[in-house]
């Protein structure tokens, strides 16, 4: 069977319900920084308050939103060229390509549109799944935070990885 055409569209307020739902799921809410049982209403405020340097997309299979990312902007005149980037999947829909197809969405909005020459991000070390999406779209190992954060009643660590943009070579999103 093929997979489900995946949609990316920006976030909207009318998304944080199912946003906040996909960090009720247990590997979601553990391979992010967010605690479990979010509200509603703390996604809706963010979704408000996006600004220019602050994109949130969703993805969505058919009517269901199945995951969520975002890149945000350095302010600081001598890190404009810098931007971060989050991914979040929800349980049942992670190793599926959804992921693969934000990531490219991201890469492409850095690359030929927010001029965006190096991507950011901190992922758990035993993240395996999320530090081989990275690897696969460029992204390298920087170094290491030791007990960067307290989850489940234990202290992990983190990567810092990042992807320098290399030369624009034609092509488009979901790769």
């Amino acid at each position: 069977m093929a997979n489900p055409a995946i949609i990316l569209r920006r976030a909207a307020i009318e998304d944080a319900e199912a946003v906040a739902r996909i960090f009720d799921d247990l590997s979601a809410v553990a391979g992010t920084m967010q605690l479990p049982w979010p509200s509603v209403e703390g996604w809706q405020k963010r979704m408000v308050t996006q600004e220019d340097d602050h994109i949130e997309l969703v993805a969505l299979i058919g009517d269901q939103l199945v995951g969520t990312a975002g890149i945000r902007g350095e302010a600081k005149p001598r890190r404009r060229h810098v931007a971060h980037v989050w991914i979040a999947i929800a349980d049942a829909w992670q190793g599926q390509g959804v992921g693969s197809c934000l990531m490219a969405e991201l890469i492409h909005l850095a690359d030929r549109w927010l001029n965006v020459s190096r991507l950011e991000l901190t992922v758990y070390t035993d993240n395996a799944a999320a530090i081989a999406l990275y690897r696969k779209f460029g992204f390298v190992i920087e170094g290491e935070h030791q007990r960067h954060a307290y989850r489940n009643g234990e202290w992990v660590n983190s990567y810092s990885m990042a992807r320098l943009r290399p030369i624009l070579e034609e092509g488009g999103a979901c790769v």
